[in-house]
């Protein structure tokens, strides 16, 4: 259960070994400056880690969904941003690997594989966010491709991408909804300007932004799979390794904050004796590696499945949901465990604190991660 290969379990260990030398010593000054970690994006290209979603003959080091979850949380114990900034990347190196025709992998997924040509998403709209079948954004044909316009909003890695996975009406007037939308892939150009970076509460360092398309020429070829009205049930898809990946980012985050409070409890005394001594403060310890455990099982659970080519939107949105809640319970107890030094920006905690709201809301909210779950329920327990 949860077998890595030798080769799987060798990359594992120099991202770790790459967290523990590079990032962590860098993460907090970086974080309280805003800084975009540009050195550290370039030694993830350097180490591979682009391409672990890249599929031979594109890539080199394409690997199971279960070993891309373990790497996902080695970043994210560093340093959330950075899991995040080849987050999205990877959903789109599935969507092209899966579902692109044989010219769109070619032309993307090699340079994609070496970082050379990063990728993003681009589904929430400033009037909506999980509802997006309500989307507003459209691509009309034109001279065998199509011209869009709208706007998008929350896009991460918007400006040092080079290719957006874009969810948008290619036939606005469908019924039912979903059979009207498609993913087009669009790159930088004249038409699409990324209007300003949103300021926000954590997840520091990484850019999120908003686009607006006014009347953007997208060439033909653009729809992925080539053919329109599929992209809803493209991006469902994507997004199942999406939730898996926020899961992930959950465990890193929660794993940094337990492992930074046992240490913490070991080294600081009150009363005469350490403080994981107290009940209190012992409790909150073994509850947060209780959370931590179960949310680890629920992920790898969810990412074996996809392994296995198995449907998984709903282990995938219970892994969502649980590690979520418990990153957000865990960096809470961290703090209480540190007291003020859990307050002070002279820790890591307060960051884990900030990080971990994220996962709640984002890659569909948590209450929608219950909609999908019971509806999966039912589905598969039909009376």
């Amino acid at each position: 259960m949860f077998e890595l290969s030798a080769e799987e379990r060798a990359i594992v260990e120099v991202v770790a070994g790459f967290v523990d030398r590079e990032v962590r010593p860098a993460a907090r000054g970086l974080e309280h400056a805003g800084a975009y970690p540009a050195e550290l994006i370039d030694r993830m290209k350097e180490l591979g880690v682009f391409g672990l979603a890249v599929p031979e003959p594109y890539g080199e080091a394409s690997v199971s969904k279960v070993c891309y979850a373990m790497v996902t949380e080695e970043l994210a114990r560093g340093w959330m941003t950075l899991a995040g900034a080849f987050g999205g990347h990877t959903v789109v190196s599935h969507l092209l690997a899966v579902f692109g025709t044989d010219e769109q992998k070619e032309r993307y997924l090699p340079r994609m594989a070496t970082g050379e040509l990063r990728a993003t998403m681009a589904l929430t709209e400033p009037s909506g966010g999980s509802d997006l079948q309500a989307m507003t954004t459209t691509a009309r044909p034109r001279g065998g491709g199509h011209v869009i316009d709208g706007a998008k909003m929350w896009i991460t890695n918007a400006r040092t991408s080079g290719l957006i996975a874009l969810l948008c009406k290619t036939d606005p007037d469908a019924v039912p909804r979903h059979r009207g939308i498609s993913v087009l892939l669009v790159e930088p150009g004249p038409g699409l300007t990324v209007s300003r970076d949103l300021p926000k509460l954590g997840y520091k360092g990484v850019e999120s932004c908003e686009l607006a398309f006014d009347g953007y020429e997208a060439p033909p070829g653009s729809v992925l799979g080539g053919a329109e009205g599929r992209g809803f049930a493209q991006m469902m898809r994507g997004l199942e390794v999406g939730r898996i990946q926020v899961a992930a980012r959950a465990l890193g985050v929660g794993r940094a904050a337990l492992e930074d409070s046992l240490r913490y409890a070991q080294e600081r005394e009150a009363f005469g004796k350490p403080i994981w001594r107290h009940q209190s403060i012992g409790n909150y310890l073994a509850d947060m590696a209780t959370q931590l455990r179960a949310a680890r099982l629920l992920t790898l659970d969810a990412a074996e499945r996809l392994d296995a080519g198995e449907r998984c939107d709903m282990e995938a949105g219970m892994a969502k949901l649980y590690a979520s809640e418990a990153a957000m319970q865990i960096a809470l107890n961290a703090v209480r465990i540190h007291g003020a030094a859990g307050y002070s920006t002279e820790f890591d905690i307060e960051r884990y604190f900030r990080d971990a709201p994220l996962m709640i809301v984002g890659e569909g909210t948590n209450e929608i991660q219950r909609n999908v779950i019971v509806k999966q329920l039912v589905e598969r327990h039909r009376i």
